[in-house]
């Protein structure tokens, strides 16, 4: 008798966790434009104080950077849409490590911001298509 109330009444199913709407690429560019806008910034400022918090948010970005681009990694894309754009693994892979120590969080680079906003763009790119199949 339980389990015939329990049981499900309604299948659904979702490529991804929540219904289409919630993901974008864009949470991730908003961030790696704070950081080229932070690197500019202590490029112009001598006062050791203002750096030290610059450099403490341009870190906290980058962090933000390579969750939102996780998100879409682990939650969004699914394997039909490795399978289709098969250099979806290495982008992500890419604009992480742009992302992080080695890159915008761990540099004063406006190249590094600059590689990893086009990173995020291809990504966002393959992102639009998918959402129009």
């Amino acid at each position: 008798m339980f389990a015939r109330l329990l049981r499900p009444t309604v299948e659904v199913s979702a490529h991804c966790d929540l219904p289409c709407g919630v993901y974008d690429p864009a949470q991730a560019r908003i961030e790696a434009e704070s950081i080229k806008g932070i690197v500019a910034k202590v490029a112009d400022n001598d006062d050791p104080d203002f750096r030290t918090r610059a450099i403490l948010i341009k870190e906290q970005r980058a962090e933000l950077v390579k969750h939102h681009l996780w998100v879409l990694w682990t939650d969004y894309f699914k394997p039909p849409h490795f399978e289709k754009y098969p250099q979806l693994h290495q982008l992500v892979n890419e604009a992480t490590k742009l992302a992080g120590a080695t890159g915008a969080k761990g540099a004063l680079d406006a190249e590094v911001a600059d590689q990893l906003l086009a990173k995020i763009d291809e990504i966002a790119e393959i992102f639009w298509e998918t959402k129009k199949a």
